[in-house]
C-alpha cells in the first residue's frame, strides 16, 4: 500500500503529543497491511465527506483518507471530530 500524506496531514500530525504519533504509526503499518483490520475501525464517511474513509488511532484521534487507485490511499487530516469540519 502506497500512502501520500497531504500537506495539511504532515501540519496537524506535526502538533500531535508523542504518544498519539507512535500510535499513528503503529496504526499505519497495520493499515499497509490491511486497511480494513477490524482494529482499525475504517468506516466510510457520509454527507460532504462521502467520498473519504477514516480509521481510528484511538479513542478521540483518526485519519481521514481517500482511496485514489486499488494500492494507493491519500492520507488528508488526522486528530479528533473536528477534522471533518
Amino acid at each position: 500500500m502506497e500512502i501520500e500524506y497531504s500537506p495539511k496531514f504532515m501540519r496537524q500530525f506535526k502538533k500531535l503529543p508523542k504518544e498519539a504519533k507512535e500510535s499513528a504509526l503503529k496504526c499505519e503499518k497495520l493499515f499497509r497491511k490491511d486497511p480494513f483490520d477490524p482494529k482499525l475501525k475504517t468506516h466510510k464517511l457520509h454527507g460532504v465527506l462521502r467520498e473519504y474513509w477514516a480509521f481510528s488511532i484511538f479513542y478521540d484521534c483518526r485519519i481521514c483518507f481517500a482511496f485514489m487507485e486499488s494500492n494507493f490511499v491519500r492520507f488528508h487530516t488526522i486528530g479528533n471530530h473536528d477534522i471533518y469540519n
